[in-house]
């Protein structure tokens, strides 16, 4: 027991300094947080004092609404956005022309195909045959790039040409 107490009263001098030094440790972080928590008050207080708000909570309620409409507003834009894209598709824009000579050796290329379809190649073909005495026009309806009369070459190559458009 007596060897116990020799080794303990060794010791505690090493013992009693680095509790020491653990304790000013402590301080030192204890003084560091004090005065990062009073800056942290005194930017709130500022933030509470001066900007003219008188009631956070009706600001961020005020902020909650704004935001409700927006998304309504986009919504809405949403859907007039997918109507329009919508009616575009219906929309006859695609074009194309073919000039030829209908009657062989005899003529000029005075004749003409002309193909108007929409995405769904829905349209008409124009058709003009000409030759030295008349001018003859045609009008084809188009319904999924057929027509329920018949469709001659020219006619069949034009409306392809037409589909092959963007």
């Amino acid at each position: 027991m007596l060897e116990l107490n020799q080794m303990i009263n060794e010791q505690i001098s090493l013992v009693m300094f680095a509790a020491v030094i653990i304790i000013v440790i402590l301080v030192i972080v204890q003084i560091v947080q004090g005065s990062k928590l009073r800056r942290m008050r005194r930017k709130y207080e500022v933030m509470m004092s001066g900007n003219g708000v008188e009631d956070l909570e009706s600001l961020l309620i005020d902020l909650k609404n704004q935001g409700e409409r927006l998304d309504e507003g986009q919504r809405e834009h949403k859907a007039l956005i997918e109507a329009a894209q919508n009616k575009m598709r219906g929309m006859k824009s695609k074009v194309a022309v073919k000039r030829y000579n209908a009657f062989g050796e005899r003529g000029s290329d005075l004749s003409f195909s002309i193909a108007i379809i929409d995405d769904n190649s829905n349209g008409v073909v124009l058709t003009s045959l000409h030759n030295r005495d008349n001018s003859y026009i045609y009008s084809k309806p188009l319904e999924n790039g057929a027509s329920q009369y018949a469709l001659s070459p020219e006619e069949k190559e034009v409306i392809a040409q037409a589909q092959q458009q963007s």
